[in-house]
């Protein structure tokens, strides 16, 4: 998430802490944005929690939102309530669906230190998540042709090996990774190939 003025409006709503993960594929997300503090960070990755926290259990698991409070999931590690210390007392949970065939959910957690979330502050942050989740969606207008290049790419091929394995010059393989680089909003040939292995295109 590039957008300073994304960032500081979710810090607004949110002003404890926020992580937000956008189209997630098999393992890592398109995006993502960690502004929970320093050191909840630290502890949550040295003591392992992700698989314990039952705000990514919820999050995996549902479409929707919910309250911290409201969510009846086990927590043996005492995960929530080791994150108190760090300011994360209330919170909201948010995961979104795919709006595509490519299966990739967006979500967020958000956190107060104050109060419990209001409705309509939950459904700023659901609105704003959705919009994220929307201008990350792949493109679904790459050529077959651009993707057959970014994925011989991917193996590790030139551009002269490419164009001579397809009997096309030089130009036009630039011409088709220029193109593919325009539509993933991609600065160089390596993000663009990185992006569509992320949305799963090749």
């Amino acid at each position: 998430m590039n957008n300073p003025e994304g960032r500081a409006a979710f810090r607004t709503l949110a002003p404890a802490g926020f992580y937000i993960a956008l189209r997630v594929g098999f393992a890592f997300p398109v995006a993502e944005h960690n502004a929970l503090p320093d050191g909840w960070v630290d502890l949550y990755t040295r003591e392992g929690f992700m698989f314990q926290d039952p705000v990514m259990r919820w999050v995996y698991s549902n479409f929707g939102w919910t309250r911290w409070s409201e969510m009846r999931l086990p927590d043996p590690r005492r995960v929530m309530m080791q994150a108190q210390k760090f300011g994360l007392r209330y919170g909201v949970a948010i995961s979104l669906p795919s709006t595509g065939v490519e299966g990739q959910r967006s979500f967020g957690s958000f956190a107060r230190s104050d109060r419990e979330f209001t409705d309509e502050e939950i459904h700023q942050l659901e609105s704003r998540l959705r919009k994220l989740h929307e201008l990350t969606a792949p493109p679904t207008n790459l050529t077959e042709a651009e993707i057959e290049v970014l994925r011989m790419m991917r193996s590790g091929q030139l551009i002269k090996e490419i164009s001579a394995q397809l009997g096309v010059t030089d130009g036009a393989i630039k011409q088709r990774i220029k193109s593919a680089k325009a539509k993933l909003r991609a600065k160089t040939a390596s993000q663009a190939v990185s992006t569509a292995v992320a949305h799963g295109l090749i």
